[in-house]
């Protein structure tokens, strides 16, 4: 395997590192966004008695301990019910828009992993190809179909190599995207649940 890999030329070695790269970010962020994952339907259903009960000091408790983007923006959400409406808007969109950054750590990079690598490997294979070509013209063009050949496939394995790592870093890249819009939209969700219960919470103590 090594002795197939060394004939790839100076730039396998490259494209090896992009594949290590791409492989601990694509591991990071799946064991983050499973850390992140959160049962919405039974978080939802537990904050909303709890906020409809004006038990708020157990739901801010609730949603600290509880995992996940959706959870922290319930817990800051709860934490400055207090404060004025503009206030409130302007902290939810600051950590809202903390918790995406932190869902997006190291997609830019995988990204451009995912683009770079069939370059990469087209680049070792026009080089390959381009001494292959020279190695012909010092032969004065008298040189055997096998050693042609040979020299052709060896040039083909960077392009085979970087369209390995750039396929699954590619769907990978995409996967994570779906989940941070998946994660976003629930964000948004509990944003609206809050401010229906805030709200709610006016309406009563006006009554009052």
């Amino acid at each position: 395997m090594f002795t197939l890999f060394s004939k790839g030329g100076p730039l396998m070695w490259v494209i090896f590192l992009c594949s290590v790269v791409a492989g601990a970010i694509i591991v990071e962020r799946l064991f983050h966004f499973q850390r992140a994952k959160l049962h919405l339907p039974n978080f939802n259903t537990r904050i909303k008695k709890l906020l409809l009960d004006n038990r708020v000091l157990e739901a801010e408790k609730f949603s600290e301990n509880s995992a996940g983007p959706v959870a922290h923006i319930f817990a800051i959400g709860i934490h400055i019910h207090r404060r004025v409406l503009e206030q409130k808007e302007r902290i939810l969109a600051c950590a809202g828009s903390r918790e995406i950054r932190k869902l997006e750590k190291n997609l830019r990079t995988l990204g451009i992993i995912a683009r770079i690598s069939p370059l990469l490997g087209l680049l070792g294979t026009v080089t390959g190809m381009i001494k292959a070509f020279v190695k012909i013209q010092e032969l004065g063009g008298s040189v055997d179909a096998a050693v042609l050949a040979g020299g052709i496939w060896e040039a083909l394995l960077t392009t085979a190599a970087g369209l390995s790592v750039a396929i699954p870093a590619m769907v990978a890249y995409h996967y994570f995207e779906g989940k941070i819009d998946d994660f976003s939209a629930q964000m948004k969700e509990a944003v609206q649940t809050l401010s229906e219960w805030l709200a709610i919470s006016s309406a009563v103590k006006n009554e009052s």
